[in-house]
């Protein structure tokens, strides 16, 4: 939990300064537009991915497969878009990181172990009824 608000404090500032040095650099409309590029071609790119994510799991349901691996993707997808449409280049590298299918799986592996840890410790029970 210190480790969120420590990052929640940390990349908006980070933000702002890559905002500005970039507007510095190349400009500030340059800089605006590069922003909604990146925000829209974001948008098509979660929206394809999200969509080929959701047609895989139900091939794989209709086979009787249990879409396990999928869960995680979407779960980057989500978390890659949202991180898409906060304003800034570092989230929008991150969000696309997390929506593009080559580094993704990347991702999913971090997020595994990490999940695999929190299990183990005991910071994310998992219960049945």
């Amino acid at each position: 939990m210190k480790w969120l608000l420590l990052l929640l404090i940390i990349i908006p500032a980070a933000e702002v300064g890559v905002l500005i040095l970039a507007g510095n650099v190349i400009g500030i409309w340059p800089t605006i537009i590069l922003i909604i590029l990146t925000g829209i071609i974001g948008a098509w790119l979660a929206k394809k991915e999200g969509l080929q994510t959701i047609r895989t799991a139900q091939l794989q349901m209709q086979n009787g497969e249990i879409p396990g691996s999928l869960a995680m993707d979407g779960a980057c997808i989500l978390l890659g878009s949202a991180f898409l449409l906060t304003p800034g280049f570092i989230t929008d590298l991150t969000g696309f990181l997390l929506l593009l299918p080559v580094t993704r799986g990347s991702a999913k592996a971090l997020f595994q172990k990490i999940l695999n840890r929190m299990l183990r410790n005991g910071t994310v029970v998992v219960t049945r009824r």
